[in-house]
């Protein structure tokens, strides 16, 4: 087993993938040099994570345009690239950072197109600056999200070590390599302000009991697996100092899309008077939408509730409703926490994200 959890490795223009689906009992690399097997690894939950879920786009896109032999000119590459981004958008409807990604290479292509319209651009100049962004994916990732982990430790207090509840996986296999809520629990291990993490299994897919309870094991970090259905208790019972969740979108007024079963985590903690956190980068915040109801919900096949490695669970012939996601109204928040820092409420205990990031983005 490599000695650091990735679900991204990337090098000389060859992309492997973590396949999360087989984990913890096989540690599998596979092949992701395409397209369409990017667009396969997402849309199965191969890889999964909204950071990871992005940067495993345009790593996959990257590869095919570097093994790309057929001959194109400026304007054909173009539209090759666009329509494959268009493709890899297909994949998962939720997580914002697909689609930003995919907008942002769009943006870098148009400009250079642009910028050189009266010189001699090759196709060949196009793809390598295809390549060289998605590159920068990865270093940034991790950048961004140890940055999230320091300012998310700063939230609790310096006096005494903390208890806190995750739910789904936020990790190194969620990210490139160091994670957001989870990097947040990482930070405090690592500063000694950690007494015991507590991570839900979270149903159907359990992300938690498969994937993050594999990290806590393998980052040695003091760690309790409990159902979904404890949290309350738990809240009740073993003094939680905090809760802190990743995000799929934020959206203008701090509503949250994230893994179901964040809301009613929202509500248990503000009903004991816990601090309830969000932990996202920057790419994950979509300021276009001014409200959760505007977040579009993936459903999810319904086997995934009805069958366990394959075994029917449930009985034959019932309905089910498998909604991947749900949304956390911002009320319920107390910070979300940024590569930039922690977005804070207003006096009337109000969200106003757009504000955040335009006074960080002038001081940058």
């Amino acid at each position: 087993m490599s000695q650091n959890l990735e679900a991204i490795r990337y090098k000389n223009n060859k992309l492997e993938i973590l396949n999360q689906l087989l984990l913890p009992d096989l540690f599998t690399y596979e092949d992701c040099s395409s397209a369409t097997q990017g667009w396969e690894a997402i849309h199965t939950m191969k890889v999964r994570g909204a950071p990871a879920i992005a940067i495993t786009a345009a790593l996959s896109l990257a590869c095919e345009l570097y093994n790309l032999e057929d001959q194109f000119n400026l304007q054909s590459l173009k539209k090759y690239i666009f329509d494959k981004l268009d493709y890899l958008c297909t994949s998962r409807p939720t997580a914002v950072n697909l689609f930003r990604m995919c907008d942002e290479m769009k943006f870098i292509i148009e400009k250079e197109c642009l910028s050189h319209e009266n010189k001699n651009l090759t196709a060949q100049y196009l793809k390598n600056i295809f390549i060289e962004n998605a590159e920068k994916l990865l270093v940034k990732d991790i950048q961004d999200n140890m940055a999230i982990g320091r300012f998310g430790a700063e939230c609790f207090a310096a006096s005494k070590k903390v208890k806190i509840l995750t739910h789904c996986n936020t990790g190194s296999l969620a990210t490139s390599g160091y994670g957001t809520a989870l990097g947040i629990i990482r930070f405090l291990h690592a500063q000694n302000k950690l007494e015991h993490a507590f991570a839900t299994e979270t149903r159907p897919y359990n992300q938690g009991a498969r994937l993050t309870a594999f990290e806590l094991v393998f980052e040695k970090i003091p760690a309790t697996l409990i159902t979904d259905s404890m949290a309350s208790f738990l809240m009740k019972e073993k003094g939680i100092d905090g809760v802190i969740v990743g995000a799929d979108r934020v959206v203008a007024n701090g509503d949250t899309a994230n893994k179901i079963g964040t809301y009613q985590l929202a509500i248990a903690a503000a009903y004991h008077n816990i601090p309830f956190y969000v932990a996202a980068p920057i790419t994950s915040i979509d300021c276009s939408k001014l409200s959760g109801a505007e977040i579009h919900i993936e459903e999810r096949p319904k086997q995934e509730l009805t069958h366990i490695n394959g075994v029917q669970i449930a009985a034959k012939g019932i309905d089910v409703w498998n909604p991947s996601f749900d949304i956390t109204p911002g009320i319920l928040i107390t910070g979300i926490v940024t590569e930039w820092g922690v977005i804070p409420k207003n006096n009337k205990g109000e969200f106003n994200v757009k504000e955040f990031l335009l006074k960080k983005q002038n001081l940058n």
